[in-house]
């Protein structure tokens, strides 16, 4: 199975190629490993491609440098688009994906920082991303650190106390050197978010908490880049990323069956002509 290649790293990169390449692998590991959450990792592809193409300060090739910025995934189940991503930036070989959720692979279904550069925690268990990266923004603050902490959640996370207890924690202590985006695909595991436990008004919840909020489309570059690359401002910030689970396959794109199915071989074709035409 052909694996796109990573970009070369002495170019500028080309964040919507860097989405459709790692689109376009999460789905064939995916179907390689007849595994589930494709749904949910297409819904922030376009997030992490702009992260890794245009925002984060990193060296792939160093991937403990200290001086790195740290991106947390607390959504851990969309594992596979996270790997694509780091394996597109060069933190390790494009063939580890030919071997995801293999016996002894280092690439499990839920996202592991044992054995897999370029991850800083391993996560899966919602609810705790946020206060794993409260954590780390209060250490860079108190060892006068440059390097800034950002982290994306699911929506559906955020029916879990333990995101709000961090909500509440951050402004406190005027972390903001902190960035958390919310891949609000208004779908979770049972159903759409509304009808499982609505979170509206979703904006105006952390503004409340004393956040500085912005609302964007998840799948627009220049939005994301420019909402990503602000300024710091004087409190923690939270970008409201409207997205559409599944999004680049029109047949996944706001369907709750894809949190669960696995592409059989005629999908995975189907869905990588769409991606690649995209």
């Amino acid at each position: 199975m052909a694996y796109e290649m990573s970009h070369d790293d002495a170019l500028e990169l080309d964040s919507p190629r860097f989405a459709k390449n790692i689109r376009k692998n999460a789905l064939r590991m995916v179907h390689h490993a007849n595994s589930s959450h494709i749904g949910s990792g297409l819904s922030m592809a376009d997030i992490l491609s702009v992260l890794y193409a245009s925002i984060l300060n990193l060296r792939p090739q160093e991937p403990n440098w200290a001086e790195r910025d740290r991106l947390l995934v607390s959504k851990g189940h969309a594992a596979a688009m996270l790997y694509a991503s780091l394996a597109e930036r060069g933190f390790f070989p494009q063939e580890w994906l030919e071997k995801y959720c293999d016996y002894g692979s280092p690439l499990a279904g839920h996202i592991t920082h044992c054995k897999v550069p370029g991850v800083e925690t391993s996560s899966g268990s919602l609810g705790h991303g946020l206060s794993l990266a409260c954590g780390m923004a209060l250490a860079a603050t108190a060892d006068r650190a440059t390097w800034r902490v950002f982290v994306i959640l699911s929506d559906g996370e955020c029916d879990e106390g333990s995101i709000w207890e961090a909500a509440m924690f951050a402004p406190f202590h005027n972390l903001t050197n902190l960035t958390a985006v919310i891949d609000y695909n208004k779908i979770q595991s049972f159903g759409n978010v509304v009808d499982v436990l609505n979170l509206e008004p979703f904006a105006d919840k952390w503004r409340a908490f004393g956040w500085d909020v912005t609302e964007v489309d998840g799948h627009d570059h220049a939005a994301l880049k420019y909402a990503l690359a602000k300024n710091p401002t004087d409190r923690p910030r939270l970008i409201l990323a409207h997205t559409i689970k599944g999004k680049g396959v029109s047949f996944m794109e706001g369907r709750l069956a894809w949190h669960y199915k696995s592409p059989n071989t005629e999908e995975l074709a189907k869905a990588l002509n769409e991606v690649e035409a995209s």
